[in-house]
């Protein structure tokens, strides 16, 4: 089964319904539907987190946690020091945040559902 990475924004936009690439928000659908599997780095989750505490988003940490619970192709993937080296050998994203999820990604030799440019390439 196909596995993806998660990013931040990508998540956010599917699980509170906004506006979003027709491409990231069927592979959402399909993780839904057991036909791909979702990894979120714990990365993304801390953001979720932050956002929320800050009133930038609607959803909150438990939400995204009892969604993610509740469906069999999506997991929490840990931070650890293989994802942190693997993110230190990419140098051309200079947000550490987003440099831990393409450090995720690089690390499994995955792909990542995002509409960042920098993440992208």
């Amino acid at each position: 089964m196909e596995e993806l990475i998660s990013d931040t924004m990508s998540l956010i936009l599917y699980l509170e319904r906004r506006k979003m690439p027709e491409k990231a928000k069927s592979l959402f659908q399909k993780a839904d539907i057991d036909e791909v599997r979702i990894l979120i780095p714990s990365m993304v989750m801390a953001e979720i987190g932050y956002l929320s505490e800050k009133g930038r988003i609607e959803l909150s940490l438990d939400s995204v946690e009892k969604y993610i619970l509740s469906k069999n192709n999506y997991s929490v993937y840990p931070q650890t020091l293989d994802v942190i080296k693997a993110s230190f050998q990419i140098k051309d994203i200079p947000e550490l945040h987003d440099r831990l999820i393409a450090g995720t990604a690089k690390l499994l030799g995955v792909k990542v559902i995002t509409n960042d440019p920098k993440i992208e390439a």
